[in-house]
């Protein structure tokens, strides 16, 4: 039963400039430094606007070097604790620390600090990455997507034990924690994070490629998942995989359990009217996803795979129609969205969190708007209380 909502906030300072095909080229895109900031009082506007709506979690993404204005946040974790400081109940999502820019005791030790200092409204999140110019640029493989998968699950190993116990040590292929040096007299053979989560940690994850490894290896861990602008096909795929995979664990979910689904939709008067203002955030998405071979619409697209392998559909193609029909986008007035979710609540029971995406190029006004909409139009029908009147 869905019980949550939850918006996602990439990061993007565009605000409707020369956006969609017709506009601005992705790689002619540079924005001064004083523009890129503002990607902090934009999050800070819509934290401030999600709690006094009622909404349960503002999930951000962890992204560099982005000058064409698109995911513009270094560090979830700080932004995060900042926007505690203006709301009550809002909880923050990490969508998603990419763990091979990190070494793993550090992003342990941010993280457990902003959980005790911020009373656990930040929620774990982790993710491999799937941009070159990132991951490479912090010395982490990206193209070879064996030895960043394997980069990626010794460090969830390490982040689980820096929370989870007391004192540790390891030894893998990339980590000896702690090196066997001297120490105030002695070698050392195990170490202490300080401070560890005083909350219960609660792990996410992207689910993107649905690949057998990666499903059991969510599975093994108790990883819950996201799955967003998804074809409605491989949406149902993953349902399935993921229940099954847990199953291999003792987990006995529902259809959808652990898993949230998000939407990069809009919401109009008309169906017509938010398929017209939700044609160009497409497109500009199309623009920015393309090239980093992240949209994926066929069986046949979806044996390819984009850099490193890491990334195979984002959207679900660069055909307007075809993405709406198929539901990776979702365009409607609040009866047929309604009814929509209804429609998933139906399919899949286990699903408790719907989140709904602020797509690139949309402007403050229209998300805010959106937020509004949403919470008073559509969010009463599922959850009866917690959101402004």
């Amino acid at each position: 039963m869905i019980t949550q909502f939850s918006t996602l906030y990439a990061g993007h300072i565009l605000e409707g400039e020369g956006i969609g095909f017709d506009g601005i080229p992705h790689d002619d895109r540079w924005y001064s430094n004083e523009r890129l900031i503002e990607v902090f009082d934009i999050a800070k506007e819509s934290a401030i606007l999600m709690d006094e709506l009622g909404y349960d979690v503002l999930w951000m993404a962890e992204h560099h070097f982005q000058r064409e204005g698109y995911e513009c946040i270094p560090n979830l974790l700080m932004l995060s604790q900042y926007l505690c400081q203006f709301t009550t109940n809002l909880k923050f999502g990490c969508g998603f620390n990419i763990l091979p820019m990190w070494h793993p005791i550090r992003i342990a030790e941010d993280f457990a600090m902003a959980d005790i200092l911020t009373g656990g409204r930040v929620i774990f999140g982790v993710g491999r990455g799937y941009h070159t110019r990132e991951i490479e640029t912090f010395g982490a493989p990206l193209l070879d997507p064996d030895a960043n998968r394997e980069l990626f699950e010794e460090q969830f190993e390490i982040v689980m034990k820096a929370f989870n116990e007391e004192s540790f040590s390891h030894k893998g292929k990339h980590y000896t924690i702690p090196p066997e040096v001297p120490y105030r007299g002695y070698t050392l053979k195990d170490i202490t994070v300080v401070p560890r989560p005083i909350h219960p940690v609660e792990t996410w994850q992207p689910v993107v490629s649905g690949s057998e490894r990666g499903m059991d290896f969510m599975a093994k861990h108790g990883i819950k998942g996201l799955i967003l602008g998804t074809h409605a096909d491989y949406v149902d795929e993953y349902m399935h995989k993921f229940q099954e995979a847990n199953a291999k664990y003792g987990r006995d979910l529902p259809l959808g359990g652990n898993l949230g689904i998000g939407l990069w939709a809009y919401l109009d008067d008309t169906v017509e009217k938010a398929e017209k203002a939700l044609e160009p955030l497409f497109e500009e998405h199309v623009k920015f996803a393309a090239p980093l071979g992240m949209l994926r619409y066929t069986d046949e697209q979806m044996k390819e795979v984009g850099p490193g392998g890491v990334a195979r559909h984002i959207a679900a193609g660069v055909d307007f129609r075809e993405t709406l029909d198929k539901k990776a986008w979702f365009a409607g007035n609040s009866d047929t969205t309604i009814e929509y979710i209804k429609e998933i609540e139906e399919k899949y029971p286990g699903v408790e969190q719907i989140m709904i995406g602020f797509p690139m190029g949309a402007t403050k006004a229209q998300f805010k708007e959106q937020l509004t909409r949403f919470a008073k139009e559509v969010i009463p029908s599922f959850k009866k209380s917690g959101v402004a009147d």
